[in-house]
């Protein structure tokens, strides 16, 4: 785990107008959540005032149901139903392990084109919800799977090192534990730029200087479900933020409207 970053990088800038409803129909509905918001309340972050479910919920007009959860400091595509029994249905798709998710993420370094991460992590309990998790595991499989979308250099000194090395990668993590693909990505010595806890600080700071704010470089960006009320087999997708976006042009790479 990289060392903490300063006081100045430890908080996503959260950009409210990054906030669009994606889907709609009458069972469910997919937003885009900015990075830096919230999905509900959490102990994490009291003096947090905005959440994206109570955004989503003025937005509509009606009471939402959360399925799932993304970082605070992730941005993309966030599901919630409309009703309880969908809520049900769906959430039992996550639980199953049915629902597959992928995510783009710039990372330091040239990965290989593609691979797989295969390592335990250490259980960490949430915040919310996991006070009776004490009988967990130590060690908890987990699969991310990825393939590299572009590759770029910089040319910004850093260290001894006149020019620095990123990759954008699309993942698809096949087990769901607490910053999976954070995690696994440090581990194989390309971090996630932006992430304060398993990252890079001096390329955390590079691009901080380079780019002018902070935020991690790490989005989801489709889900493929089957829908709770048809059982048809619905796939959602979201581009990055605009921000996110920006960086790839500024590093020469291919924007990708999808995660393929």
């Amino acid at each position: 785990m990289a060392e903490h970053e300063p006081r100045s990088l430890m908080h996503t800038r959260c950009d409210l107008g990054a906030f669009q409803v994606i889907y709609r129909d009458p069972w469910l509905v997919a937003v885009h959540k900015p990075a830096g918001l919230l999905v509900h309340r959490s102990p994490i972050d009291r003096q947090e005032t905005r959440f994206a479910l109570q955004i989503t919920r003025d937005a509509l007009g009606q009471r939402v149901y959360p399925v799932h959860r993304l970082d605070k400091a992730t941005s993309g595509l966030l599901l919630f139903a409309l009703d309880p029994q969908s809520a049900r249905k769906l959430a039992a798709q996550f639980a199953r392990r049915e629902i597959r998710k992928s995510y783009l993420a710039l990372v330091r370094g040239w990965p290989p084109e593609q691979g797989c991460i295969d390592r335990p992590l250490r259980y960490q309990p949430d915040a919310m919800g996991d006070a009776d998790r004490g009988g967990a595991p130590p060690l908890q499989q987990a699969l991310t799977r990825f393939r590299c979308r572009g590759r770029a250099v910089l040319d910004r000194p850093l260290a001894r090192f006149p020019q620095q090395r990123y990759a954008l990668l699309e993942l698809q993590p096949e087990t769901g534990r607490k910053h999976q693909i954070r995690r696994h990505l440090n581990h194989v010595s390309h971090p996630v730029i932006g992430d304060v806890n398993h990252g890079d600080r001096h390329h955390n700071h590079l691009f901080w200087s380079w780019r002018g704010y902070h935020r991690l470089y790490l989005a989801a960006t489709s889900l493929r479900f089957l829908h709770p009320a048809t059982g048809d087999e619905h796939c959602l997708v979201a581009s990055p933020q605009s921000d996110f976006l920006a960086t790839l042009r500024a590093l020469g790479l291919q924007e990708c409207d999808d995660a393929g």
